[in-house]
């Protein structure tokens, strides 16, 4: 039975249970599942060159990991996820930032400004 969606774009789904990142693994595009238990931190910065603005689809650093989006450019902010279950952050993009923090946080996750 699938979970009933809070927040849904072309890019992620939040659900009860996390955050489905649409597009993440190259370069098929299957999607990777955040369970929101796993999420040690999760932050938002402005989309800038340093913080992945031009970061369509990959990673430049090995550090951090940024699921495809082309419109990434355009956006205002970038979120990023450090899991417990692995080291490489993830870095990614929505359509609806206001939406998209409120469903999150709804679920418990605060989300820090950086």
């Amino acid at each position: 039975m699938q979970n009933d969606l809070i927040y849904s774009d072309k890019l992620v789904d939040v659900d009860d249970k996390g955050i489905c990142l649409k597009k993440y693994y190259f370069p098929l595009g299957q999607a990777k599942f955040v369970k929101f238990q796993d999420i040690l931190r999760m932050e938002k910065r402005q989309s800038t060159l340093t913080t992945g603005k031009w970061r369509i689809w990959g990673s430049g650093n090995l550090m951090t990991w940024f699921p495809l989006d082309w419109g990434r450019p355009k956006r205002d902010l970038i979120f990023f996820i450090q899991m417990a279950t692995q080291s490489t952050r993830i870095g990614f993009s929505v359509e609806d930032t206001e939406a998209f923090i409120k469903a999150v946080e709804s679920k418990g996750i605060r989300i820090e400004s950086s």
